[in-house]
């Protein structure tokens, strides 16, 4: 499998031992650069147990995309300088991760239980649940609704339905090449946002079986705590979905997450697909001898 992102002015594209990110550079031409990994999980069993390796692949999955960021925002200004692997360097990038984690939680998570513990604070604990888990989702949608009208992301969210382009048409056995990839759906299965509607139904089903008759202080804590087993629980559906996309009744549940992802793609122009397909070219071409651990770890995201 393959995965990526969109960044600025570019993509990223993940295999399982090598990440590349490809850029339109202010002269036209496409910058292409592309790195060696090795997965924590790679030759620890223990690490690849369910839960745990979600947990685990999606840690590195928000390191690799920050760097990522960093070196297309670099590229794409026009920078001469090599970005080289770190990009962002690692306390930047770890403060940024631990950051947005915080506000996300905040926003999606704590906001919803605040406001139906104050606002509401029903005594029944099924609506406790339903009324706080509608709060989630709505505070969610209203989200991704309220980036959709951001002109600046338009371009961003055009990379990111090529990314998706691409990637169908090399699951499909076509070329990868603009024009082929142009005839794919800018909606796919695996995509993040298809992930993170998972992360709240997943999480609005734990925190309704632990229950609202506990101290305000409890609550919050298990909001917090229970984040990587919700986060690990939600890369084993996505998983599941992402090997059995072709069924039908996948495709079926998974429908509300590839009707979330027409807020965050855009049909890309040619010049976006060129970029797509040039990232998941190189990093098919330096992928083409994997190391002996590859076969041991799957990139899902």
């Amino acid at each position: 499998m393959v995965g990526g992102q969109a960044v600025i002015e570019g993509v990223m594209m993940r295999s399982v031992g090598n990440w590349s990110v490809a850029v339109r550079i202010p002269d036209g031409d496409i910058d292409v650069q592309d790195f060696p990994i090795r997965p924590l999980a790679a030759g620890r069993r223990w690490l690849q147990v369910p839960i745990i390796r979600g947990v685990i692949a999606l840690g590195e999955s928000l390191v690799i995309g920050m760097k990522a960021l960093s070196i297309s925002a670099s590229a794409a200004a026009g920078e001469d300088e090599e970005t080289g692997e770190e990009g962002l360097g690692r306390v930047a990038i770890g403060l940024t991760i631990v950051f947005s984690l915080s506000l996300a939680i905040a926003l999606f998570f704590l906001l919803p239980l605040f406001i139906t513990k104050t606002v509401f604070d029903f005594e029944s604990g099924v609506a406790f649940w339903a009324v706080e888990g509608l709060i989630e989702l709505a505070i969610f949608i209203a989200y991704l609704w309220a980036l959709s009208f951001m002109p600046d992301l338009r371009r961003v969210f055009q990379y990111h339905a090529a990314e998706h382009m691409a990637i169908h048409a090399y699951e499909a056995g076509e070329p990868i090449e603009a024009h082929s990839a142009s005839r794919f759906s800018q909606l796919h299965v695996r995509c993040g946002t298809a992930f993170l509607l998972i992360v709240m139904v997943v999480a609005i089903l734990v925190f309704g079986a632990v229950g609202n008759d506990h101290p305000f202080w409890i609550l919050v804590l298990v909001r917090i705590v229970f984040i990587p087993l919700i986060a690990g629980a939600s890369y084993e559906i996505i998983r599941w979905a992402g090997r059995n996309k072709d069924r039908g009744y996948v495709r079926a549940i998974m429908t509300p997450g590839l009707w979330l992802q027409h807020l965050t793609t855009r049909k890309p122009e040619i010049e976006h697909l060129e970029v797509s397909c040039a990232a998941l070219n190189r990093v098919l071409e330096v992928e083409s001898s994997p190391p002996e651990w590859a076969e041991q770890v799957e990139v899902v995201a």
